[in-house]
């Protein structure tokens, strides 16, 4: 057998090792199931679950609410808010979630972090408590619709764009025209629908009324010690006050056992992971974001 050969051979049986390596990687990575780990030690569970980023989606806040809802072995959960708020839909999705677990008994406690502000306030109203910071900023409540124009850039550029619509609304957000007086009446529309929403969970939720809650759903925020004094947090306090109270409410003596999901980092994730999150999440942060919002802006 020649050289030339030998070293084809070679490279071909490489090239396959390497690739199944990385594909036992990535699919450990892919399918990793997660796990609960103790976060201290104590008697009956009470399991953390954690918002920590602009609500973008639903489906795995849902679900980690939804499994221990359903788990005999735990007694209460804390949902800890860090966000800002986000996307309409996946807000009232949670809101409705925690909701549910009220409902069927198992107490749910927010705890509030730095922020938790406009679709995560609407989301903790769902709860049984709601605990904060006194230097939680909290409150928003209101709708934001934004989208940039590209028109004149395009026309300084030399660039000409052409839409084909089966009505004048069809296009309405595009960022290649102006927005028309229609458009305005149009989405104006929408957003106050949205903010209807929005105000009627909270005046029913917090038991006032709807003339009160639109005297301050202005899109304000709230420091933690200002939302109590108005009504729209129950308790000051934080996060190992939540488990307390949530301990309490589910009759749980003695300091409970708390409990939260991780998943195993994997050689993949070792290798890679703070690198694929951040990609994945820029992509979701531009391709996926919605654009009428239960969101606190911020000036930077």
């Amino acid at each position: 057998m020649s050289k030339t050969a030998k070293w084809i051979i070679g490279l071909t049986v490489a090239f396959f090792v390497i690739f199944g390596f990385l594909a036992l990687m990535i699919a450990s990575w892919m399918f990793a199931e997660p796990e609960d780990e103790t976060v201290s030690s104590g008697g009956e569970k009470v399991a953390l679950v954690e918002l920590n980023d602009p609500i973008i989606a639903s489906q795995d806040l849902v679900r980690q609410i939804k499994k221990y809802r359903d788990s005999r072995s735990v007694k209460a959960i804390v949902f800890r808010i860090e966000s800002p708020g986000g996307g309409v839909a996946a807000s009232q999705e949670i809101y409705e979630e925690v909701k549910k677990t009220r409902d069927s008994g198992k107490p749910i406690v927010v705890s509030m972090g730095a922020v938790a502000a406009s679709g995560a306030y609407y989301i903790s109203c769902g709860a049984t408590r709601i605990v904060a910071n006194p230097g939680t900023l909290t409150g928003s409540i209101g709708v934001i619709f934004e989208f940039l124009h590209f028109n004149e850039l395009m026309k300084k550029l030399g660039i000409d764009e052409s839409t084909f619509k089966s009505g004048n609304l069809k296009d309405s957000g595009s960022p290649f025209r102006k927005v028309t007086p229609e458009d305005r009446k149009y989405f104006q529309g929408l957003i106050a629908d949205v903010y209807d929403q929005f105000v009627d969970v909270v005046a029913k939720e917090r038991k006032m009324s709807v003339s009160y809650v639109k005297k301050y759903a202005d899109g304000r925020v709230f420091t933690g010690r200002e939302a109590k004094k108005l009504g729209f947090v129950d308790t000051l306090g934080t996060l190992e006050d939540a488990v307390s109270i949530a301990a309490k409410l589910a009759g749980i003596h003695g300091k409970p056992r708390v409990i939260k999901e991780y998943h195993h980092r994997t050689l993949f994730d070792k290798l890679f992971g703070d690198t694929v999150t951040d990609v994945a999440g820029l992509r979701d942060e531009i391709m996926h974001q919605p654009i009428i919002q239960y969101r606190f802006t911020t000036p930077y």
